[in-house]
């Protein structure tokens, strides 16, 4: 049984994109979960051998993308993204038996959560304080511990803990939507689909004109970047890592030729995965296959081309 590591603690939206994950046949059977504090301790087991694989959140449609996870995957030894699945999130507020939702006075959340939650406790609980917490499920066990009267967290979470529900299908907006990897060892990518999603973090030699030519190396060849993200390298003021996707397999004509030039000129680039995506996300790299036959036709000497 194959151990997987997920941002726990137990009673996670993490948690839940893991057994998501599990029932779409993504391990091939159970598996071990193993719970870590954070995604970078989450990432850093599949890197010490303590876990086959590792899931960790990686954007919000309400947030944008998950800083620590994007920063944990571009350093240290390379890992790979095989798979990812989305999961439609709302929280649930949580407080301990016999306290209305009126009475509480301080909140522990997660602060992406507390971000997606903002506007609903400013208009029912304006003079809440604060309380932050590691994680969804973290935030229920601080209220049982007695840190908080109240958490934004999970009702998976707040069950598992013994504590009252005050509020469900919290969210500032309608229809938010996180999306979760499945990060492993490096391996060979999972089969071509016609809808997958390729990672990588590139970083460019600092002079005028480098991103600019970084993004031609797509625009030529028809590739549709669908996330482009600036992050510090923490080496230094006005240096930084940009970490791209874009729809399309290193198994597409388009895409390895791209890569293969970023390689070429970049100070370095990390490729994080070619992965059958969850939804539709933009407009496939073009076919290959009538400028293969045009050129093969070429070199055997075919008139009238």
């Amino acid at each position: 049984m194959p151990r997987i590591a997920y941002f726990g603690p137990s009673g996670t939206f993490t948690e839940m994109a893991l057994a998501k994950l599990e029932s779409t046949g993504a391990f091939r059977g159970p598996v071990e979960r193993v719970p870590a504090p954070s995604q970078g301790a989450t990432i850093e087991l599949v890197r010490a051998g303590q876990a086959e694989g590792a899931v960790v959140p990686i954007e919000s449609s309400v947030e944008g993308s998950i800083a620590p996870t994007l920063d944990a995957l571009a350093l240290g030894p390379r890992l790979q993204i095989i798979a990812e699945t989305e999961l439609d999130v709302a929280f649930t507020i949580v407080g301990r038996p016999g306290i209305e939702l009126t009475d509480v006075r301080s909140m522990a959340a997660y602060p992406v959560a507390a971000a997606q939650v903002r506007m609903w406790l400013a208009h029912r609980l304006p003079d809440v304080e604060m309380y932050t917490s590691a994680s969804n499920a973290a935030a229920a066990e601080d209220v049982a511990a007695g840190h908080a009267d109240a958490a934004v967290s999970t009702a998976l979470a707040g069950e598992r803990m013994g504590l009252a529900v005050l509020a469900s299908g919290v969210a500032d907006h309608d229809q938010a939507v996180t999306r979760f990897v499945l990060v492993a060892p490096p391996q060979p990518a999972p089969p071509r689909t016609g809808a997958d999603r390729t990672s990588f973090v590139l970083e460019l030699v600092n002079e005028p004109g480098s991103l600019m030519r970084a993004f031609a190396e797509f625009a030529t060849r028809g590739i549709d970047l669908t996330r482009i993200e600036s992050r510090p390298t923490r080496t230094g003021m006005g240096t930084y890592r940009f970490y791209l996707d874009c729809v399309g397999h290193i198994d597409d004509t388009a895409v390895a030729e791209a890569l293969k030039a970023l390689h070429r000129t970049a100070a370095r680039i990390r490729f994080l995965g070619s992965w059958p995506a969850t939804s539709a996300i933009g407009t496939p790299p073009p076919a290959d296959e009538p400028a293969a036959a045009w050129l093969a036709d070429l070199k055997k000497g075919v008139a009238d081309l």
